[in-house]
């Protein structure tokens, strides 16, 4: 790894802290290593490294965060790369953490709400990183309850002048975040009254996102998250009402998530999924979490990552475990299909959807359903099938399942029915259906242009690749200019 040059300073901080850790320089060379490699990173620091960053040299990229990480691991309190004298870095690594308790998941998750809802553009162009998938997935599922969530008035202490101050807790930089938070309400007494405002604004943005795409309001859902959500979690509020705040901004989180995908900026995503997964955890909700993780597997099989989409979707299974209803068991199968689809495992993706149709099957009217998987019904599973039909190249199978879908879904589900219309399409230009195909992609591309949706638009380019074979066929000159008219 290339680092800048030597600066005259030794670095007292860092020297201080492997002491306190009790870490030999090779020993913490050696845990930064193993950290990288967690997240697909190939560093081989060794011994004389950290001699050069005791001496004063700075470790480029993502490694200032990496080393603050081991000595978190290793002291159990959250450090930063300013406490280990290390420059800041950009925040590649910063959001992948699988905090060790609900307070440090709160100072995380708002870290990354603060800077996404600002002027740093650079969050949004973080890469996805599959490597980053496996430990918080890991840590969920083995990961023991929180004991306790509630927060009282916090502690004052009063000065030799008789005017009370807050007391200073944690490190400068969560202490600076705690007090830029008491500016806007200090000690905020959360009511039910709140959760259900947190509850109602989710579904509102959930709304404008299945008609408009991820981008028509994402921002001013972090901005909400920022001012409104982050206030309440560090106000006071006792173990119910704390486990229902905590669910409520686990949906908001995992929406934020939701939409940055939907705009393409999938290393944010991906990082506000692992903090979404981290609050339901707080929250107390194992079917939540795992439907997080399957919204992790869903971003996994649209990059191409169908290893890992299968991967994620299985330990959703295992972590919610049989005793979830059977519309959220349908669920955590159809998306396991879908990444054995990706793969082309023909058997699997098979068995997985017939899992996936029995469990919805055997679902009963008076059955008790999380609010977050109604939405999963007879169309979204038609959906999943003709998904998967279409990635294993059965292409009668996938039509037929598509047209399906088309007819039950509502029409709010805007982006969604625009996705099952080009399966629809890909699949009638499979079976040398030409202008039928280009007809139903044609009017695809026509809503795709409405939105603010970045998979919308891909969506229809993969249809456009698929038709290279065809270029100078009628249909296909007529579907470009109706596609040229619409730009």
């Amino acid at each position: 790894m290339t680092e800048r040059p030597a600066q005259r300073t030794p670095n007292r901080q860092l020297a201080a802290l492997i002491a306190e850790a009790g870490f030999s320089n090779a020993g913490l060379a050696r845990r930064v290593d193993q950290l990288g490699l967690e997240h697909g990173l190939d560093l081989r620091y060794d011994k004389t490294s950290v001699t050069r960053w005791l001496r004063g040299q700075q470790p480029r990229g993502t490694t200032p965060a990496l080393i603050a990480e081991v000595f978190t691991r290793r002291l159990g309190r959250r450090l930063t790369a300013q406490d280990l004298g290390l420059d800041a870095c950009a925040p590649v690594y910063a959001g992948l953490e699988f905090a060790a308790t609900p307070e440090e998941a709160v100072d995380i998750v708002s870290g990354l709400w603060r800077k996404d809802s600002g002027s740093h553009a650079e969050l949004r162009k973080i890469a996805f990183t599959s490597a980053g998938l496996v430990v918080p997935s890991r840590d969920w599922l083995i990961g023991r309850a929180d004991e306790k969530v509630a927060r009282a008035e916090p502690p004052v202490r009063v000065p030799a002048q008789g005017r009370p101050s807050p007391r200073p807790a944690g490190p400068p930089e969560i202490a600076a975040r705690r007090r830029g938070t008491a500016e806007r309400g200090p000690g905020q007494r959360v009511t039910g009254g709140d959760i259900a405002a947190l509850r109602s604004v989710g579904e509102l943005f959930r709304t404008l996102d299945d008609a408009y795409g991820g981008g028509h309001a994402r921002q001013a859902l972090v901005r909400y998250l920022e001012h409104e959500c982050e206030p309440m979690l560090r106000g006071t509020y006792g173990e119910q009402t704390g486990r229902r705040l905590f669910a409520a901004a686990a949906e908001l989180t995992r929406l934020a998530g939701w939409t940055s995908y939907d705009i393409a900026a999938h290393g944010l995503a991906q990082r506000y999924f692992v903090q979404a997964l981290r609050l339901a955890q707080a929250a107390g909700d194992r079917a939540y979490g795992a439907y997080v993780l399957v919204t992790m597997s869903r971003q996994a099989v649209y990059l191409g990552h169908g290893r890992e989409a299968v991967q994620l979707a299985r330990v959703a299974q295992q972590g919610a475990g049989g005793s979830a209803p059977p519309v959220v068991q349908a669920l955590l199968h159809a998306a396991e299909a879908r990444g054995h689809g990706v793969l082309g495992e023909v058997r699997a993706c098979t068995a997985a959807l017939v899992r996936a149709e029995r469990a919805l099957e055997s679902a009963r009217s008076g059955d008790e359903v999380p609010h977050w998987a109604r939405g999963f019904d007879e169309a979204h599973l038609a959906d999943e099938f003709g998904h998967c039909h279409r990635d294993l190249q059965q292409f009668r199978a996938a039509a037929q399942h598509a047209e399906r879908s088309l007819q039950l879904r509502a029409p709010g589900y805007a982006r969604s029915r625009l996705f099952c219309r080009v399966v629809l399409a890909t699949a009638r230009l499979g079976l040398g259906e030409l202008d039928q195909a280009c007809q139903l992609a044609a009017e695809a591309a026509g809503q795709a242009a409405e939105m603010r949706s970045v998979r919308a638009v891909e969506y229809v380019r993969d249809f456009e690749r698929r038709l290279e074979p065809y270029r100078d066929a009628a249909p296909v000159r007529t579907y470009r200019d109706k596609v040229a008219a619409y730009g």
